[in-house]
């Protein structure tokens, strides 16, 4: 399913924390939002699993305008990870995945066979089934990121919504759940502090400045010494990775300061 964002603004106390932002994420594909803090990420990925409703502009999911559909029905179809993804009670993890299932069931009727099928195999492939019992507060924040994207994937939705999915996670963690991104084939709309991260998997990437687009393309096309010098104030070198061919930014530090 194609996701569209079409001229989308937020404005906020006087100012546009997203200033009209056209971003196309195509059927299947991963498409990265990278930018300083600050930047307006988060706010546009909110307006998309519509946690804020935009000033202007318009999300597109497929052909239908997101605004127009019922919640219900964009909640199976989009899912969502946040940064602000706390469980304030202390549900077990199996109880947590299970939330995914919220929007296809009606009232409290029991998980079918099916579904909890549907739980154990989104905790095996998130590396989790050994904390099924436990209480999500109990566990290391990386151990939560994971229960949290098991959730997303039990929903089953067709669009993926992540903001900032391997904070807190381990390198082995962070490479899998960027190659299980990969595998799932669904459309995904995610946030990465990481440009290295983001390079690795996206298919395109947009670059964002204070609520504007700067410029959206492949890696090659975005992450370059000049545009990634004038968004984040830093000096690089691009390289490509030796095995993917993919960019890997070589970040230069100021020279040390005289003390004498």
């Amino acid at each position: 399913m194609d996701l569209a964002l079409v001229g989308l603004t937020v404005a906020a106390g006087g100012r546009s924390l997203v200033d009209a932002l056209s971003l196309e994420v195509p059927s299947g594909r991963i498409v990265g939002l990278v930018g300083p803090n600050g930047s307006g990420k988060s706010t546009a990925l909110r307006c998309v699993y519509r946690a804020l409703r935009p000033s202007s502009g318009t999300v597109f999911l497929g052909r239908d305008e997101l605004s127009d559909l019922p919640l219900r029905r964009s909640a199976r179809l989009v899912a969502a990870m946040t940064q602000d993804g706390a469980v304030d009670l202390d549900y077990t993890v199996e109880e947590v995945v299970a939330l995914g299932r919220t929007p296809h069931g009606r009232g409290n009727a029991p998980l079918t066979r099916r579904e909890r099928e549907l739980c154990e195999t989104a905790m095996e492939r998130l590396d989790i089934s050994h904390l099924a019992r436990r209480g999500i507060l109990s566990l290391s924040g990386g151990e939560r990121q994971r229960v949290l994207l098991a959730r997303t994937l039990v929903q089953e939705p067709r669009v993926l919504v992540l903001d900032e999915p391997t904070n807190h996670l381990d390198v082995r963690h962070q490479v899998e759940m960027l190659s299980l991104l990969r595998e799932l084939g669904l459309t995904v709309l995610i946030v990465l502090h990481d440009l290295n991260l983001a390079a690795a998997v996206c298919d395109r990437i947009g670059v964002l400045s204070g609520g504007r687009l700067v410029k959206a393309g492949t890696p090659w096309d975005v992450l370059t010494p000049d545009i990634v010098g004038g968004v984040f104030g830093v000096e690089v070198t691009v390289v490509p990775h030796p095995l993917s061919g993919s960019p890997q930014l070589l970040y230069s530090l100021p020279p040390e300061r005289s003390t004498s």
